[in-house]
């Protein structure tokens, strides 16, 4: 079992983008003759709908559509709150507190199925606050940690993405993890400018893999048809280099 945390450079990096693209791509590769079972993990989202009393993240239901280990979302996304706001924040105006020993229990519930890939999508940066707790301060880098998890960066290619790449793989390093690969991802419909040079030397200067770039992909295509997101998922999941994870 291989077990991969998905991170990025700041929040609506396209991390959930990323992770349902991974998935699809780590299901259809097949070394056997059977198909990869990949599950899904999202282990706190703020910004949910009410469904028939239930909490239910629009990046978790997403999660629930690719993974293929029969997942309810509430097993993929056990810790939810309705406001898009800050987690830590949501869990204190409604009078509870984010645990990392909840977190690792659910995680825990997540390993039982024994899938092939378990694939953990975070929160915002790598340093998301969960609030403090015995006046010690919590983040979902705690967790990653406990659970010794390789982690892939996420880049939003954007102004500023160069520093906010090094910041975050120098964090990830400095907590003894493995940064095992780097997505560049172009989340806005914005152009940056001079994308490839930013690309090039995002390559030089991070030591892992770049195992995709993903260009801003248009609801709609040269011939005015409609594409959908899961079209769109479709052909990002086939421009993954997945040998990483194969040898």
């Amino acid at each position: 079992m291989k077990k991969i945390f998905i991170t990025a450079t700041d929040t609506d990096a396209g991390k959930t983008f990323v992770s349902c693209a991974l998935i699809k791509a780590l299901i259809k590769q097949i070394p056997q003759p059977i198909e990869n079972t990949v599950a899904a993990f999202k282990p706190v989202a703020a910004g949910c709908e009410l469904v028939d009393g239930q909490l239910i993240n629009e990046d978790a239901k997403l999660l629930s559509q690719y993974a293929n280990c029969h997942q309810t979302i509430s097993q993929i996304n056990p810790i939810a709150f309705l406001e898009p706001i800050a987690p830590h924040i949501a869990a204190k105006q409604n009078n509870q507190n984010i645990l990392i020993k909840d977190i690792e229990q659910y995680f825990n519930l997540v390993n039982e199925l024994k899938a092939d890939f378990v694939i953990v999508e975070g929160a915002g940066g790598w340093r998301l606050p969960l609030g403090a707790v015995a006046n010690r301060q919590q983040f979902m880098s705690d967790f990653v940690k406990s659970k010794n998890l390789d982690v892939i960066l996420v880049v939003n290619m954007k102004l500023g993405c160069l520093n906010h790449a090094l910041l975050t793989y120098e964090a990830i390093k400095a907590d003894g993890l493995n940064c095992i690969a780097w997505v560049a991802n172009c989340a806005s419909s914005e152009p940056m400018a001079n994308l490839s040079q930013n690309i090039n030397e995002l390559q030089q200067l991070l030591p892992m893999p770049n195992i995709a770039q993903f260009n801003y992909l248009p609801q709609v295509d040269e011939h005015n048809k409609q594409v959908t997101l899961a079209d769109n998922i479709s052909f990002a999941a086939n421009q993954i280099d997945t040998s990483l994870f194969f040898n």
